[in-house]
């Protein structure tokens, strides 16, 4: 009877630990890009330079910048909640424009952190500054995604 009890208690502890345990959080983060994999997943303008043709299958926010930009710094946890929030939903891809000069050049990003927001099947926008997680919502929400706020 010793043992049962015994047993009985130190499952109760696994039990109860194991229901203590935070839920699995989604791994979605911030997908790095270069040019080669830019013109992949986001737009080949090699081989379209004429017109804007989107290659992804969800929408996507590009987020230009430098290790070395303070603003960029705050906005990039921001941007990998984001990815995690958002992770079935849209894309969050990163271009460092000391990395990545041509990108930078193409897109105007002489002012960073830029933002390239690409919904599907229409005409990508763009942001400028340190934006809020508040705002970057907004813009997830209702540009990207067109979900209705009531």
């Amino acid at each position: 009877m010793k043992k049962i009890t015994i047993l009985f208690a130190v499952l109760m502890v696994i039990v109860s630990v194991s229901a203590a345990e935070p839920k699995e959080k989604k791994t979605a983060k911030p997908i790095e890009l270069t040019k080669a994999t830019f013109l992949e997943k986001v737009f080949d303008y090699e081989k379209n330079p004429e017109e804007w043709s989107y290659n992804g299958d969800k929408p996507a926010i590009v987020d230009f910048y430098a290790d070395w930009c303070g603003p960029c710094r705050i906005v990039s946890p921001i941007l990998k909640d984001l990815a995690a929030e958002y992770g079935d939903e849209i894309y969050v891809y990163k271009i460092n424009v000391d990395k990545e000069p041509e990108l930078a050049a193409l897109f105007g990003a002489r002012s960073i952190p830029m933002f390239l927001f690409i919904p599907m099947n229409e005409t990508p926008q763009v942001g400028m500054g340190a934006l809020p997680k508040k705002s970057f919502k907004e813009v997830i929400d209702t540009f990207l995604l067109k979900k209705d706020h009531l």
